[in-house]
């Protein structure tokens, strides 16, 4: 929606532009600041169409039919052209007559700066600015009226903008001035605040050093203790199990009712003091992940002939799932046994009757397994469950005194699951029974060779398709792009927020970013305009595909495509292809898009 145009002939015209750029930025709702701003950029970028063109013409229009339109002014000239450009913008070019100043200055004005030379043919720059979200939607009606008023205003310019520009001076001096005083201000309390903080941090650095020193000691006596108990915890264990094979004699039934408790507590003991050394080994780093590649069915076996002799009673069953086929790991073998190991204890131990279930299943949306051990016994009250992954942290119940453990076993495998790269998980409800879960990652990123044991595993080789950065926080929109994408030369990245787009583009260098405007309330149509101004990466193709019906703002903004929602697959997969056309694989020749295959 066009505004008003201004012809600059004339050294006054370079005047009457930035009188009329303040005017418009007035009538649209911008600031009392960002009206000095556009005026000031009209006025730089007028001035040297004037002086290297002589003549040519300011543009002022309206962009888009939401909230927040954007302002464009649109500055031409027909002159000989820019030489030198990128030197001019890069901001290392200097002259004698000051070229590229007005340049620079305009660009960091605005939100948007554009700008096409070439030799002989003249030059085009394009100025863009976001109006304030508070500003009601301007229609055609509107923008004719400012234009309206526009034309009724002609005062004497020169005396009227000289005047103006005293005001805005003065004013800009004030508030300068204001400023210097709240930065001496702030200075201040800051230098009173630095001396305040360098105490704290000589205290805190003080008892850092003593915390470090108490907990290199702990371990150091947790290992100790460890070690030399095990010792005589091992001679108690063979003396007790001597005295029940009879060695040296016969026992009476009270006799061998007291070796049987005296072995009983050397095996709990032995238990603590293992369960300890581990917690110690851990929190140390002294711990070393070994992985190797093994199957999950596997593993079952195993733990199924170990914890088997457990079961006292026929009252509970212990049922494996049989894993899926295939279903191979590449991590610490020996501790996802003892995470699993210590789960089902723990539910064998306190479950009466029913059956603990163990299974293993892949988790669809990550390279992960989800190791799950489910009873049905006591259950654990939502206010406990956190107190059972702490050291030493037990709960009265009813079994306590059938069955006893350390309280060290779930914390335990808490790290351990940690120490792989996962987690562990709990489900419980009083009276119904448990669920603990680990997740873990199928392949263990500590070792460098994982890469390459990931594809084996999951028989596929590296994905080698360009990458695509999905930015959509509706699940069901990110699980339709994805199979949009099967069978192509792009990859689709997930991510639901702009800040996780940010994390994501720090980490590789995407050929497409496929955008959704509406993204819980996020300025999405800043980031859209500062993306495109971006020298490092205004070359990436960005698609908006949203439910907002504005194409004209967003290809203004920058956008290289617009899809209003629903998207088609082969319309998705065409403009991919055509914004994408030179990073595409040399190798490759045709992307196949289901029953469609386009040549490239």
């Amino acid at each position: 929606m066009r505004i008003l145009t201004t012809a600059i002939q004339t050294e006054l015209d370079v005047v009457m532009c930035r009188q009329r750029a303040r005017q418009v930025a007035a009538l649209c709702g911008f600031a009392v600041q960002d009206q000095v701003r556009i005026a000031t950029a009209v006025s730089e970028l007028a001035r040297n169409v004037y002086n290297y063109a002589r003549r040519g013409r300011v543009e002022f229009s309206i962009e888009g039919k939401t909230s927040p339109q954007v302002l464009v002014v649109q500055i031409e000239d027909q002159g000989p052209g820019i030489p030198n450009l990128d030197l001019i913008l890069s901001g290392r070019y200097q002259s004698d007559t000051g070229m590229g100043v007005g340049l620079i200055g305009a660009r960091r004005l605005m939100d948007q700066f554009n700008i096409v030379s070439k030799k002989g043919e003249g030059t085009s720059i394009t100025l863009k600015k976001l109006l304030p979200a508070s500003v009601p939607v301007l229609t055609p009606v509107s923008v004719g009226a400012i234009g309206s008023q526009l034309a009724a205003a002609t005062p004497d310019i020169t005396l009227d903008e000289v005047q103006q520009q005293n005001r805005e001076l003065l004013a800009t001096l004030a508030e300068l001035r204001a400023r210097q005083e709240e930065l001496v201000r702030l200075t201040r309390e800051l230098e009173d605040t630095n001396r305040g903080v360098v105490a704290l941090y000589a205290e805190l650095d003080e008892k850092a050093d003593h915390l470090r020193r108490a907990d290199e000691m702990k371990s150091r006596f947790l290992s100790n203790m460890s070690h030399e108990f095990r010792t005589p915890l091992s001679s108690i264990r063979g003396l007790s199990k001597l005295l029940l094979d009879r060695i040296d004699g016969e026992l009476t039934e009270e006799q061998e009712k007291q070796v049987n408790f005296i072995l009983k507590g050397a095996e709990s003991l032995t238990e603590l003091v293992n369960d300890l050394l581990d917690l110690a080994k851990i929190e140390a780093g002294k711990v070393d992940v070994r992985p190797k590649k093994f199957d999950v069915s596997e593993l079952f076996s195993a733990l199924r002939g170990m914890l088997r002799p457990l079961l006292v009673t026929d009252t509970v069953k212990l049922i494996f799932e049989e894993p899926a086929d295939g279903m191979m790991m590449y991590t610490d073998e020996a501790k996802v046994s003892q995470i699993l190991r210590n789960f089902i204890s723990n539910a064998i131990k306190f479950t009466e009757a029913g059956e603990v279930r163990v299974s293993a299943v892949r988790m669809a949306d990550t390279d992960a397994i989800r190791f799950s051990v489910a009873d049905t016994g006591l259950g654990i009250a939502p206010e406990h469950q956190q107190i059972i992954f702490e050291e030493f942290g037990q709960i009265e119940n009813r079994l306590q005194h059938r069955v006893k453990g350390t309280g060290l076993g779930l914390p335990l495998c808490r790290k351990l699951a940690s120490l792989l790269g996962g987690r562990v998980e709990l489900e419980s409800e009083p009276g119904k029974g448990s669920v603990f879960s680990a997740i873990l990652p199928a392949t263990c990123q500590q070792d460098e060779a994982a890469p390459a044991v990931a594809a084996e595993l999951t028989g596929a080789p590296a994905d080698e398709r360009l990458p695509v950065i999905v930015i959509e926080d509706h699940q069901q929109t990110r699980m339709l792009y994805d199979k949009y994408l099967q069978g192509t030369d792009f990859r689709p990245i997930p991510v639901r927020s702009l800040w996780e787009a940010e994390e994501v583009w720090t980490g590789l260098s995407p050929a497409a970013i496929l955008l959704d405007i509406n993204l819980n309330g996020e300025d999405t149509w800043r980031w859209l305009m500062e993306t495109k101004s971006n020298d490092m990466r205004k070359k990436i193709p960005v698609i908006v595909a949203t439910e907002i019906d504005d194409r004209s703002k967003g290809l203004a903004l920058g956008a290289d495509a617009y899809f209003v929602k629903p998207v088609l697959r082969e319309e998705l997969i065409a403009e991919l292809m055509r914004l994408t056309m030179h990073a595409a694989k040399p190798s490759t020749g045709r992307i196949s898009s289901g029953t469609h295959s386009y040549e490239t």
